[in-house]
């Protein structure tokens, strides 16, 4: 933290470096926003002179003094300083290296979060997710969203019971939430008509790839009186790029620092059912099921961005074999439901669909996966009483961030990742 004026300044921070050069000392003191130039000559008091010699890397100080112009400082100035106060005190040696130009892997890092934050581009990606977190609770309050938050102790698995974590409640099972899909219909129900959510979910796939997370941050919307599920892509278009915008706009430093340039989409995003996708990913030598895997992904985020110039596409038409319950079928199609995913760069990031709000076919469907609706009465009751045709998504932050800034791992978007063999820190 720096206060400045044309005359003084305070300055608070973590000396990164101190060269002594026997007549003057150079000290390099970073905060939240950069590092600065400190210099003292032997014009200095020796007691002040000896209070900067000592210092050790990482220490914690805060500084007053004037500003000099010094067109060689980072910063195109330099503190002089009046005072020098050690307010705590780094141990030696550092368990992480932290020179800008010194890469730690990705293990250690995170093992050491408390101080790999301290590194100015690993502290970027997280400034820019707030950026993103910040620009998605705008942008929905202004559509009419309502933001609510749903309970993360549930009593039945939202997706029929599999890769769930259960915990011990009192003298019953309960579940870590995998999704607040029930919750957002129940609003849907009680009249919000439009409602979000940010908050964690809940999976347990023992996955060890660079695209899974066994909790992470989800974006959640459900919206009232839809005509078809193209409303709910529509609100993930102008979603999108409103924090394309407001990144461009409010992280300019830190897209340098990673080495990102933003080109702000083009909307509407490029659409693509999946029999089409099958016959695309059929040319590069791909045959695919019901389903597509993140190879298919990748392929048709390639095939896009080469025939469309888009790093987005929403994949449409998934079909019933493979759709949740609570998904509705086609009218035309009964094989083939109003669910889309959208593929960013080659992965995706948000589910969505329109959801059977009918009663009558909605217990039908629950039987048809075999599934027992007695067991899902506190679920289906809310479309007892009048709910209207609705829809909504779930989009994963952690995954907006990385394919937004070319990261290699989701890990490297997730603060404390959480995988099955990762609990700590």
């Amino acid at each position: 933290m720096i206060k400045k004026d044309d005359k003084s300044v305070e300055l608070n921070g973590w000396v990164e470096n101190v060269r002594n050069l026997g007549s003057i000392i150079f000290l390099t003191v970073r905060d939240i926003n950069g590092t600065y130039q400190v210099t003292l000559s032997k014009d200095a008091s020796s007691d002040l002179f000896d209070t900067a010699k000592n210092l050790r890397n990482e220490s914690v100080v805060s500084i007053s003094g004037s500003i000099k112009e010094n067109k060689k400082a980072v910063n195109g100035w330099e503190v002089i300083p009046k005072s020098i106060d050690l307010l705590t005190g780094a141990e030696q040696p550092i368990p992480l290296n932290l020179n800008k130009n010194v890469e730690s892997s990705l293990d250690k890092d995170i093992d050491y979060r408390f101080l790999s934050l301290r590194k100015e581009k690993i502290s970027s990606v997280f400034k820019v997710e707030s950026t993103v977190t910040n620009s998605v609770v705008k942008f929905f309050e202004r559509s009419g969203f309502y933001q609510i938050h749903s309970s993360k102790i549930v009593s039945q698995a939202t997706e029929g019971g599999a890769n769930v974590f259960p915990v011990v409640y009192f003298d019953k099972t309960a579940y870590l939430a995998q999704s607040p899909q029930f919750y957002k219909q129940m609003m849907m129900a009680g009249g919000f008509e439009k409602v979000f959510e940010i908050g964690p979910v809940f999976r347990a796939e023992p996955h060890h790839t660079s695209r899974h997370l066994c909790e992470y941050t989800s974006i959640d919307i459900e919206m009232s009186f839809i005509k078809s599920y193209d409303d709910v892509m529509k609100v993930m278009e102008d979603m999108i790029i409103n924090i394309y915008k407001d990144v461009e706009k409010n992280n300019k430093r830190e897209l340098e620092l990673l080495n990102v340039k933003l080109e702000i989409p083009r909307t509407p995003f490029p659409r693509i059912t999946l029999n089409e996708a099958k016959t695309i990913l059929k040319d590069y030598g791909k045959n695919i099921g019901d389903d597509i895997d993140p190879e298919g992904e990748r392929i048709l985020g390639q095939h896009v961005k080469a025939k469309y110039a888009s790093d987005l596409f929403f994949l449409t038409e998934f079909p019933w074999s493979i759709a949740q319950f609570y998904h509705m079928r086609k009218d035309e199609d009964k094989s083939l439901t109003c669910r889309a995913d959208l593929i960013y760069k080659g992965l995706e990031i948000t589910t969505l669909a329109q959801r059977e709000h009918r009663y009558e076919v909605l217990i039908s469907q629950l039987k048809e996966k075999g599934l027992e609706p007695d067991k899902f009465a506190f679920y289906t009751d809310f479309f007892r009483y009048g709910i209207p045709p609705h829809g909504g998504s779930g989009t994963g932050l952690e995954r907006v961030v990385k394919q937004m800034l070319n990261l290699d791992n989701i890990a490297e978007a997730t603060l404390l990742p959480r995988a099955p063999d990762r609990l700590t820190p």
